[in-house]
């Protein structure tokens, strides 16, 4: 039976349905400090750094048929990506818990004046329960359905966007963010992704236009997301963007967006902690690793204090930016493969400078954030330790 792959259609919906979460509001919030026009620059700039290395490291996986963590052994050896995969699937956990309790608590104030209803932890176990039925239901068969939850889900959004942006001039301007750390902010969602895009890639008919619709719907959904989210606190003075809906008078619509938009998101991230989980045993199943990661995620969402996220997307960016930028490094530019080695001692110590150099950047205010100048200084480092390397073999 030949296997099923998806669409380049299929992919955008998906990753239209990654950009379009809480999250990425409630991320795009901290930006109103900068005032509307400096904000929309950095949020622009930001995603434009941040989405020209989620198309490359989805590129290897789709051009390869690899998973995410599989094209990292390619750099790292078998053994050396064990300990990417298991920073991996710790920050999916993560995801998941952080996205289940945000779409739970926004679900449960909009619901409670509408069907008399707040409970955060039974609205943690509505969105959970919705979450396992996407991961039963698979990644190559959900195209019908993300297809009518997409248009919903754009309609309504379209719908927020309205309201948040027919307000008056009301949020205070200050200087407390540096437009780099805007810049680095609007990155960070985008670099989240670099560990995951090559699940979804690598299942393409048409790898590279997949790979590419992939990355210009997110652009342009997650910055509008952004946008949303810094409108709101400027627009509207308000931060909390169901407090915002309530306001509005959006209701059972209001819930829809939330749950939907939640689910479409934290579906990846589950599913993906399963394709990861393989990485570590050939023995773990992708599916039963997911149901049971998202199962995790929600015990840790109901039980555990796990919403301040703006320190976690920087500790991702640390983690992955240098990762894949020695990818980009060994597969487009030095076309070498080290996945026969237990663990390519190189490239991991290249690696832990490049998160030290990240960790360092973070105090330094530069006007295209961190993410950039780390990566072309990772790159650099790469290309030049293994072109030493060269010379050193050639003349022994």
């Amino acid at each position: 039976m030949k296997e099923q792959k998806t669409s380049v259609f299929s992919n955008g919906l998906l990753w239209f349905g990654a950009a379009v979460s809480i999250a990425e509001i409630l991320t795009g919030t901290y930006l109103a400090t900068l005032g509307f026009t400096r904000a929309l620059e950095a949020i622009l700039l930001g995603h434009l750094i941040g989405c020209v290395l989620f198309f490359l490291a989805g590129l290897i996986g789709g051009q390869t048929g690899k998973s995410a963590m599989e094209t990292v052994k390619m750099s790292f050896g078998e053994k050396g990506s064990l300990l990417f995969t298991v920073l991996n699937v710790l920050q999916l956990i993560g995801w998941t818990a952080i996205m289940i309790i945000s779409g739970a608590r926004a679900t449960a104030t909009l619901a409670d004046p509408t069907l008399g209803f707040s409970s955060v932890w039974i609205w943690c176990l509505v969105i959970g329960g919705l979450i396992l039925v996407w991961i039963i239901i698979g990644v190559k068969n959900l195209s019908k359905l993300n297809t009518v939850a997409m248009v919903a889900l754009f309609l309504l959004t379209i719908l927020l966007s309205v309201i948040v942006f027919r307000g008056d001039l009301s949020g205070t301007i200050t200087e407390d963010l540096s437009f780099g750390a805007g810049v680095e902010l609007a990155a960070a969602m985008p670099l989240s992704w670099l560990p995951l895009i090559s699940d979804y890639t690598r299942e393409a008919k048409k790898p590279f236009k997949a790979t590419a619709v992939s990355t210009i719907v997110y652009f342009f959904a997650s910055s509008w997301m952004y946008v949303i989210g810094m409108g709101a606190a400027i627009f509207t003075g308000e931060s909390d963007i169901a407090t915002i809906m309530l306001q509005a008078g959006l209701g059972i619509l209001g819930v829809i967006i939330i749950i939907i938009s939640t689910v479409s998101t934290t579906f990846l991230d589950a599913y993906s902690a399963g394709v990861s989980s393989v990485s570590i045993s050939s023995k773990i199943k992708e599916k039963k690793s997911a149901i049971i990661i998202c199962i995790i995620g929600i015990l840790l969402a109901i039980f555990t204090p796990i919403e301040n996220f703006e320190n976690f997307l920087y500790l991702i960016g640390s983690v992955f930016a240098p990762m894949i930028a020695i990818q980009i490094a060994d597969y487009f530019i030095m076309k070498r493969e080290a996945v026969k080695k237990g663990v390519d001692i190189t490239n991991l110590i290249i690696w832990a400078v490049g998160f030290i150099i990240y960790r360092s950047f973070l105090n330094i205010d530069t006007p295209v954030g961190s993410t950039l100048p780390v990566m072309v200084i990772t790159i650099a480092v790469c290309l030049i330790v293994q072109g030493v390397k060269k010379v050193v073999i050639k003349n022994n």
